[in-house]
């Protein structure tokens, strides 16, 4: 028995953007009580070279939305980029919730075969459907989900891993 590709996605990436939505609440929270000032937590990188908590949320949020919209062949629901506090950035999670929410099952199951070809600047991509969730969406979401998690926690946000991996639905 195999699992379908729309129960292998949504709703855990629901449940992860939730999580997600959770923990920048709290560091949002810290941020207040400790009278840090936002932008601290908000452009802050692992290293150099890497993106800032900002981007991390922005790509998180790209893969789940741009892939499964692809996929499952719905209007692709594109965002600016142009969030700059804690509050912006949990809109965006929300309105990437509430278009997953219009995704039904039929159409992602059975679309394994379709081809999925996309440019990121000057890179092109191609995929099939079962390669791009397995191989390009799922990795990238949780490379972003936990590169965030850790930028907050490094950051001094009393976080664990019972607020990145959610309740047990």
């Amino acid at each position: 028995m195999s699992i379908s590709m729309y129960k292998a996605s949504i709703p855990q990436f629901k449940k992860m953007l939730n999580n997600l939505l959770n923990i920048l609440n709290k560091a949002d929270a810290h941020a207040t009580t400790k009278k840090i000032t936002p932008s601290a937590l908000l452009e802050a990188r692992l290293f150099p070279d890497m993106f800032h908590l900002i981007k991390q949320i922005q790509i998180v949020t790209d893969q789940v939305r741009l892939g499964c919209g692809r996929i499952a062949g719905i209007e692709l629901l594109r965002m600016e980029d142009n969030e700059t506090t804690f509050a912006e950035l949990a809109t965006r999670i929300e309105k990437t919730i509430q278009y997953l929410d219009q995704i039904k099952p039929e159409q992602m199951d059975g679309q394994e075969a379709k081809e999925i070809k996309f440019n990121i600047g000057e890179w092109k991509f191609e995929f099939t459907a079962e390669q791009y969730l397995i191989t390009w969406i799922i990795p990238n979401f949780y490379f972003h989900v936990t590169t965030a998690y850790n930028l907050l926690r490094h950051g001094g946000i009393e976080i664990g891993k019972s607020d990145f991996l959610g309740n047990r639905d």
